[in-house]
């Protein structure tokens, strides 16, 4: 049953999660700036019927760490994704939110951390919650900050304590399978002071003719000494708006990695960010945009460096098919007291026809004399001779194409664990 985003909405959403009078004024002053803002001045339009949205859907009160106790036909969808699969294998804890909340948690690691969802975590653990929750994203940014403030529902929420290394990576899965339904899950991840995290995030839904949203937040605070690396394949369907704020801030000494995959959505706006406000702090984006027919992503990164001695490195892979549009937009900007740092950007562009559009839109700004930025752009269009020629060899056009993106994209499936860089190839072919 859908229900009319309004003040009394989220008060019924707010009391079926238990929650305290704080959240609930958080809510309503989130949804009030929602109504004020507008979309955004940049980018691809957005045409989003907020009167047709399903704002929350959920058939479970409880999450369950037995796939025996979830609906067979979710858990078999999970299980189809390689999930289940997956988790036996190669992960040290999972996260699985279907619709609107998380259904499925299992930590399978005897380290003392702290991984639940953050609904749980807002029960468990108040306190800690509320020290980093809209601390690092303000509800206000923007449109869809603040309809995440006003609905958020399931995300993960994870603390490594200090001196904590995990042995494998945690990951949280997300799925849609409803029709026009909007998923708002907040994720907060906090990686204390010489310790080390490898988290991956995976995202799918079914493919309607009707538009659905998905408008998260992450929150990541990464310690001194400490080291996080937050890596997304995004495979969302053809009529998914991807609306999502992703930010870390990097005290002393240590490093935040972004390893970032869109190959699905109608429309995808995201720029993973990192703060550096440590001094000798590092952060990196590593990310692919591949857009096909009735896409428009426009995905990259921001780096803005406070300390001193940081360093940053943005990497952009844009690949556009089939009259797709692949973008670029980023900003590095090196502070007045980040002396002596250093940021590189590069974007490669790779257009497989003539109907297929990639531009970039970068802002680079540096505010004192001692620090160096590069920058460099690419653009490769596959021409008649390139393709004629590996079609001698034997190939047919789907091949040569194929073996063109897969060696463009060489780089970015080396920084991924065997079982997703298989996995990136699949849906490419697809």
């Amino acid at each position: 049953m859908k229900r009319k985003l309004n003040a009394d909405f989220i008060k019924w959403l707010s009391n079926k999660k238990g929650e305290s009078k704080e959240m609930l004024d958080f809510r309503l002053k989130s949804y009030e700036a929602f109504l004020k803002l507008e979309n955004p001045n940049f980018g691809p339009e957005i045409k989003l019927d907020f009167d047709n949205i399903n704002y929350y859907k959920s058939d479970r009160d409880k999450i369950t760490d037995k796939w025996e106790n979830v609906d067979t036909d979710v858990k078999n969808t999970f299980s189809s994704l390689g999930v289940i699969e997956a988790e036996e294998k190669y992960l040290d804890g999972v996260s699985n939110q279907y619709e609107s909340e998380v259904i499925y948690h299992k930590n399978k690691t005897d380290k003392e951390i702290i991984f639940t969802s953050t609904d749980e975590a807002l029960k468990k653990y108040p306190e800690l919650f509320y020290k980093y929750f809209n601390n690092l994203v303000k509800y206000d940014e923007n449109k869809y900050t603040a309809l995440n403030g006003a609905l958020w529902s399931g995300g993960s929420f994870i603390y490594i304590p200090p001196h904590t290394t995990l042995d494998r990576p945690l990951q949280s899965y997300f799925r849609i399978d409803s029709e026009s339904l909007g998923q708002f899950e907040r994720t907060i991840i906090i990686v204390d002071d010489y310790s080390s995290l490898e988290y991956i995030e995976g995202c799918t839904a079914k493919s309607y003719s009707t538009s659905s949203l998905h408008a998260g937040v992450v929150e990541i605070y990464v310690g001194r000494h400490a080291r996080c690396r937050y890596s997304t394949i995004q495979n969302w369907s053809k009529d998914v708006y991807n609306l999502v704020t992703k930010r870390a801030i990097v005290d002393d000494d240590g490093i935040m990695e972004w390893v970032d995959g869109n190959i699905g959505s109608k429309v995808t706006m995201k720029y993973p960010s990192c703060i550096l406000k440590g001094n000798n702090a590092v952060g990196s984006s590593l990310s692919i945009a591949y857009a096909k027919s009735e896409q428009s992503l426009d995905a990259g990164a921001k780096m803005i460096h406070l300390g001193k001695n940081t360093k940053s490195n943005i990497i952009s892979k844009s690949i556009a098919e089939s009259g797709g549009v692949s973008n670029y937009r980023g900003l590095v900007k090196i502070g007045e007291n980040a002396t002596n740092s250093l940021a590189k950007v590069a974007c490669d562009t790779l257009i497989l026809d003539s109907k297929s559009s990639s531009n970039t839109y970068p802002r680079n700004i540096v505010l004192n004399d001692s620090s160096i930025l590069e920058h460099e752009a690419t653009i490769s269009k596959v021409s008649e001779e390139k393709m004629n020629y590996l079609m001698s060899k034997g190939l047919s056009e789907e091949m040569a194409k194929e073996l063109l993106v897969m060696g463009f994209i060489a780089d970015f499936k080396k920084e991924l664990p065997m079982e997703y860089a298989v996995e990136l190839n699949r849906l490419i072919k697809d």
